[in-house]
């Protein structure tokens, strides 16, 4: 599968990003792209972007990754709306729920039809004797 996506460039605290057409099993920072559409720097703003040659890709049926799709729905390349890219936090359960589930399970392990039985006799042993 073909993507589209940001190949990182640029000294360490320094970014710069190209947008490149990649396969999608090559890694990141492989190098290896098949072509370069356009680039991006975020501490200058400065965007350049081959608008024909995205189109072209899309049509072929390369797949931008989300913050790509965000920056061509921002330069009106592609119609639509942007994708969140953040994270989304699991909230906490509260308390109550885990008591719940705790004695749902204590209900669960304990069997309905136990037949008591009886504790074996055990003989007390010769205490002081040696053989």
């Amino acid at each position: 599968m073909i993507r589209i996506r940001f190949f990182r460039v640029g000294k360490k605290n320094q970014p710069s990003f190209k947008i490149v057409v990649i396969d999608k099993r090559r890694p990141p920072k492989g190098g290896r792209f098949v072509e370069e559409v356009g680039s991006w720097n975020p501490l200058t703003k400065k965007r350049i972007l081959r608008a024909e040659r995205i189109k072209y890709w899309l049509s072929v049926g390369a797949k931008p990754s989300d913050s790509v799709h965000n920056l061509l729905v921002k330069e009106k390349i592609l119609e639509g709306k942007k994708i969140p890219v953040h994270k989304i936090k699991k909230k906490k359960e509260t308390k109550e729920p885990k008591k719940a589930k705790a004695e749902e399970k204590k209900e669960e392990l304990k069997p309905e039809n136990t037949k008591e039985e009886k504790p074996k006799e055990t003989t007390p042993k010769d205490e002081g004797l040696t053989p």
